[in-house]
């Protein structure tokens, strides 16, 4: 999960940021000339939205301008069904060459033996892998090699009602457990629950245990007992579930179908915070225009600010006849251009210095940036799902009351070590 790197020199920097510019790295190469050669692109982006609407009219049109003999076939699979159709392809070894993938995808893929590995493929690779945040590309990481690059990221970070907060007499966002502590009893005395939130899978929960100084798992992947029931994480969840009891979170983390929702209840004053990610700025401005969301980093624990990388990975298949073409075009995904257009339509870059520059953009970009810089990825591997099924269902038990934490933690750690042996 630790792999990131830093630049060697200020010359290696400069150079490597001039190439990663225009996508092409020195070494690469690129389709072969005469009769072009078609690079088949499958991606989930909405058909009718303006994130195709760039694909197609811009970024595309630049790239095969550059690219004259290389043409790219993009197809666009509704997300729901793009999982499903590429076990199919896998199965049936029809497969695209380039795929825009969920990053919980990319160790299954990778585990069916259908995705190329990058880090070995790309000549270039490590300029780009120093080129994004650690951990958007920690999510490509699979048994010692990286099967693709991240494309595009978001994370969670803490929002909050300056309002409500204010009434509670707090002139501050919290940035500690400490302050959380300290703030709760304040805000039930006027009505607010300090926390909303709707669940107790990995993407809840992942960053309140990091920030907390605990893991899941160890470094390697391949056992989870001992971490996930460390003394640090039976101190973080017992400080949610105590919270939970004394009236601090509602009973929405429960589940509970008549709790107000996270960002209903944000807006309307019920929450003082929430945990979401940037697509809640355009969708709070459509439906609550009178509320101004303000966000802070996710608040620290003895494990520092921390939360959990989301977004989607670029992967190219092992079954391509076209890999000099299919590795142009990743390139081209990771450049400065590709990067920066799709920000405009709101897909969150994973290059550092794009990310830099976003707050020009649209200002509330600043402290996602800020928080991808110690985010993390969920855990790279093919059981994924059941692994965040074990730890929803313990969480549940210690909230409800029938487990204590440590006990829920110590039967999460027993079910999720032959997962981890499994893949």
């Amino acid at each position: 999960m630790k792999h990131s790197t830093r630049w060697g020199s200020a010359v290696a920097f400069a150079a490597s940021v001039a190439l990663l510019a225009t996508g092409i790295s020195a070494g690469s190469s690129s389709a072969a000339t005469g009769n072009p050669v078609t690079v088949t692109f499958w991606h989930a982006y909405s058909s009718d939205g303006s994130e195709v609407k760039t694909i197609t009219n811009i970024l595309i049109p630049r790239f095969q301008a550059e690219h004259p003999d290389i043409i790219v076939k993009q197809v666009a699979i509704p997300y729901d069904s793009l999982h499903q159709k590429l076990l199919v392809a896998a199965a049936g070894g029809d497969l695209p060459d380039v795929v825009r993938a969920d990053l919980a995808w990319v160790p299954e893929l990778a585990n069916l033996g259908v995705l190329s590995p990058l880090s070995t493929e790309m000549s270039d690779f490590k300029a780009y892998s120093q080129a994004v945040f650690p951990g958007t590309l920690a999510t490509n990481y699979f048994k010692g090699k990286y099967y693709g690059l991240p494309l595009d990221t978001n994370t969670r970070v803490m929002f909050w009602n300056k309002a409500v907060f204010a009434k509670a007499g707090i002139s501050k966002a919290p940035k500690t457990f400490a302050d959380l502590k300290a703030d709760a009893p304040k805000l039930k005395k006027i009505g607010a629950y300090l926390y909303g939130e709707s669940g107790t899978g990995g993407w809840s929960i992942l960053p309140w245990i990091w920030a907390g100084g605990g893991d899941i798992t160890d470094a390697k992947y391949t056992k989870s007992s001992g971490y996930i029931n460390s003394a640090k994480n039976i101190a973080t969840i017992q400080m949610l579930v105590s919270m939970y009891k004394s009236g601090y979170i509602p009973n929405l983390i429960t589940k509970n179908k008549s709790a107000i929702g996270t960002s209903d209840g944000l807006a309307k004053g019920k929450y003082a915070t929430i945990l979401d990610g940037p697509w809640m700025f355009p969708i709070m401005a459509g439906q609550y225009p009178n509320f101004k969301p303000t966000t802070v980093l996710v608040p620290a624990g003895l494990g520092g600010t921390s939360s959990v990388v989301g977004g989607e990975d670029v992967v190219m298949m092992s079954t391509t006849q076209q890999k000099a073409a299919s590795l142009e075009l990743i390139r081209y995904m990771l450049s400065t251009d590709w990067q920066l257009s799709m920000a405009k339509v709101g897909q969150m870059p994973v290059r550092k210095d794009v990310s830099a520059i976003l707050p020009s953009i649209a200002p509330y970009y600043a402290t996602f940036a800020e928080q991808l810089k110690t985010a993390r990825p969920r855990i790279p591997s093919p059981n994924w799902q059941k692994i965040d099924a074990v730890l929803d269902d313990r969480l549940q038990r210690a909230l409800n009351g029938s487990m204590t934490v440590k006990a829920a933690l110590d039967s999460a750690a027993k079910a999720i070590d032959p997962l981890l042996a499994a893949q």
